[in-house]
C-alpha cells in the first residue's frame, strides 16, 4: 500500500466520532449512563423467590422429625453389624438433611437481600452464591461400593 493511501486512511479514521463497544447489550441512550428501560427487576419477585426457598425448610424439618422417630428404637448397636451400618446411615442422612435445611435458609436469605438491595453487582451476587456452593457441598458417599453397582 503506498504511503499517501495509508495517510489518507488514517486521516479518515481520525475524523470519525469514536464508537463505543457493545457486547450483548442494548445501545445506551444518548446522554444516559447505559441505563435501558428494557432492564427491569421486581423486588416482589425476588422476595417471593426467597420466601419460597426458605419455605422448603418446613418439609425438610418434617422429614428430619420422621427420620429421628424412626431411629428412636434402635438403642445401642453393640456388636450387630446391620445395626451399626443403620446408625452410620442415619447419622449421614441427619447431617445431609440438616445441611439442606441450612442451604435453603441461606439461599432464600440471599435471594431476598438481592431483591431488597438491588445495589449489589451481578458479580457480588454470584460470589455469594458460589460461597454457598462451597459451604454446602454435597456429602461424600458413605458405605457400599459405588463402583460395583
Amino acid at each position: 500500500m503506498p504511503w499517501d493511501e495509508w495517510e489518507h486512511i488514517k486521516s479518515e479514521v481520525a475524523g470519525r466520532e469514536p464508537t463505543s463497544m457493545r457486547l450483548n447489550q442494548v445501545a445506551p441512550e444518548p446522554g444516559g449512563g447505559g441505563y435501558s428501560e428494557d432492564l427491569k427487576t421486581d423486588k416482589k419477585a425476588w422476595a417471593k423467590a426467597g420466601e419460597e426457598v426458605i419455605g422448603l425448610k418446613e418439609g425438610i424439618t418434617t422429614s428430619l422429625t420422621k427420620l429421628d422417630s424412626g431411629q428412636a428404637g434402635l438403642g445401642d448397636t453393640g456388636e450387630i453389624q446391620s445395626a451399626a451400618a443403620q446408625k452410620e446411615l442415619y447419622d449421614s442422612w441427619k447431617k445431609y438433611v440438616g445441611d439442606v435445611s441450612g442451604r435453603c435458609d441461606a439461599l432464600g436469605g440471599l435471594l431476598q437481600l438481592a431483591g431488597h438491595d438491588l445495589a449489589k453487582t451481578d458479580e457480588t451476587v454470584k460470589q455469594d452464591l458460589d460461597a454457598l456452593a462451597v459451604r454446602y457441598g454435597d456429602t461424600e458417599a458413605v458405605g457400599g461400593r459405588a463402583g460395583e453397582r
